[in-house]
């Protein structure tokens, strides 16, 4: 699943990113693009679960791929 991030990541931002979505499930992968603004996290969850988390740290999404 991919999330496209409204605002800008800057890369200290991928550190909290990959920690909250770490605390949702702690197996995930998750890759984050800078250069696209978009998080991809390998999961066995439902991206809305993971909404959550990017809220949780003040990050506003969409889903971009379920």
């Amino acid at each position: 699943m991919k999330f496209s991030v409204k605002d800008e990541i800057r890369s200290d931002d991928i550190g909290t990113i990959e920690h909250a979505i770490k605390m949702v499930d702690g197996d995930a992968r998750v890759d984050v693009n800078i250069d696209t603004n978009t998080v991809s996290v390998d999961s066995w969850l439902m991206p809305e679960e993971f909404i959550v988390a990017f809220v949780e740290e003040d990050y506003e999404v969409s889903i971009a791929e379920a």
